[in-house]
């Protein structure tokens, strides 16, 4: 008898295995077809995208957030001057993106605001889902022209336009149940942790394409409302200077700065290399 039991043991090892790894190709597999099924048209790009949720819930979850965030940057600035200054640098290009979006018989659905936080501490500016865009004093504070500010709004508008936020939503939903799945399979922590890292790398990627094409977005909005993009590359050595955005671009959501510049250079020629508008500030 005791001959056998090792071998009887082994089966009931391998059963268990199985039976792990056909629940968790069942669960990776409801999960992608989850993700792959849930698709929304964007209205201002036109393009298909991977989102569980509609603008209007974009919208609200973004209001939503607006106490937290101001009170984690120490509230609203005091600065009168300078808060009329970002809120009317955004209303012009709030309006140049309407007026290009009407001649395209297109209308975007956010209602976008700007905040300037009484923090001189983070030099940062960032965008919730729906349109609220702040950006911190510590970074209007190394600014020294109004292009300068358009930049990074109209950069931070990108954001809210592609719908970054919902998109990664959607995708980190994904990477967490796939992350579940290999957990099941392994049978063990390590194996859901691994899973887990690879889907934070996976996200990250994402997070590098998608500032990438907020600068696209952050270039043109500049220029329709009559800023030089010159501006935007100062804003790079900004950050730069700065430490904003530091560290290696592989392990980062922020390419470096320097990353970024070649790119908004490269956009600058593909759109402009002909000349540029006459009269940009």
């Amino acid at each position: 008898m005791s001959y056998y039991r090792p071998q009887t043991r082994r089966r009931s090892n391998f059963s268990g295995l199985k039976l792990r790894l056909l629940i968790a190709a069942g669960i990776m597999l409801f999960s992608v077809v989850t993700y792959l099924a849930k698709s929304d048209i964007n209205p201002v790009t036109g393009e298909k995208q991977r989102v569980s949720m509609s603008t209007d819930q974009e919208i609200a979850m973004g209001l939503q957030a607006v106490d937290s965030i101001v009170q984690q940057h120490r509230g609203y600035s005091d600065n009168r001057q300078a808060t009329a200054l970002v809120k009317a640098v955004g209303a012009r290009l709030v309006n140049t993106l309407h007026h290009r979006l009407a001649a395209a018989g297109k209308k975007q659905p956010y209602p976008f605001d700007f905040h300037l936080l009484n923090d001189s501490q983070s030099v940062n500016a960032f965008a919730l889902p729906g349109g609220q865009i702040f950006i911190t004093e510590a970074l209007l504070g190394h600014m020294n022209d109004n292009g300068q500010l358009a930049g990074v709004l109209g950069h931070e508008m990108g954001h809210v336009l592609e719908r970054h936020s919902a998109e990664q939503v959607s995708t980190s939903g994904l990477m967490t149940k796939i992350a579940s799945g290999f957990g099941i399979a392994g049978g063990d922590v390590g194996s859901m942790q691994a899973a887990q890292m690879i889907g934070n790398l996976v996200n990250k990627k994402f997070g590098r394409d998608d500032e990438l094409e907020s600068d696209r977005w952050g270039v043109e909005l500049m220029v329709l409302a009559g800023y030089h993009p010159k501006h935007m590359l100062e804003v790079m050595d900004i950050l730069e200077k700065t430490g904003g955005g530091s560290g290696p671009s592989f392990a980062s959501t922020h390419p470096a700065p320097k990353d970024r510049k070649k790119h908004i250079q490269a956009i600058i020629q593909e759109k402009f290399g002909n000349g540029l508008p006459p009269g940009l500030k």
